[in-house]
């Protein structure tokens, strides 16, 4: 690896660069999208030779994929009172969405790319479906899908959009709104 005279020269270390080049690629995939983002500005963002994403990755999609691994870490619903069922879900909807840079970047690359598009799919189809279907007694395919199609819109607008009521509103008084829409896709 060669460095410029202004960089200075780094300890080779192929997990840690490949850690920082998926950093970046979430920060960029974030900001910039999945079709403006290039493989050359990821590269930049970490001081190294696109030609090195190239060798770690395979290719843009192959770094995108690797980026957008999201686990929303969803905890064991079955324990948890139906009443309940909603906050426990949108609190762990807020930690990701804001806690999370790997969320933003897929949400906003799923809009145009259909290889994010797909890779949300997996995420809700792997985690949300499964934990949801624990706790709900019929129609779990159908129940996740609306509880998917609420809170990924409730983020859209919020985060990608930035609709300034819903982005000065508090967790509390989201799940005091987003919460009855919630429960009653889980339970009626």
């Amino acid at each position: 690896m060669s460095t410029s005279d202004d960089m200075p020269a780094r300890p080779r270390d192929g997990a840690a660069t490949q850690q920082h080049l998926l950093a970046a690629a979430r920060r960029r995939f974030a900001a910039d999208g999945y079709d403006r983002t290039t493989i050359r500005a990821v590269a930049g963002d970490v001081g190294v030779d696109a030609a090195l994403v190239i060798r770690y990755f395979g290719s843009k999609e192959g770094l995108f994929t690797r980026a957008a691994d999201l686990d929303l870490g969803l905890p064991d619903l079955t324990g948890v009172r139906a009443g309940d069922l909603s906050k426990v879900l949108v609190g762990r909807f807020f930690a990701v969405w804001e806690d999370d840079p790997t969320f933003l970047a897929l949400l906003r690359a799923a809009a145009t790319s259909d290889v994010a598009a797909e890779a949300m799919r997996g995420v809700f189809a792997r985690q949300v479906g499964p934990a949801l279907a624990a706790v709900t007694d019929d129609r779990a395919p159908e129940r996740a899908a609306l509880v998917a199609a609420t809170v990924l819109g409730f983020a859209m607008a919020r985060y990608v959009l930035r609709l300034p009521p819903l982005v000065d509103m508090t967790r509390d008084r989201a799940e005091a709104w987003l919460g009855p829409t919630l429960r009653h896709y889980l339970l009626d």
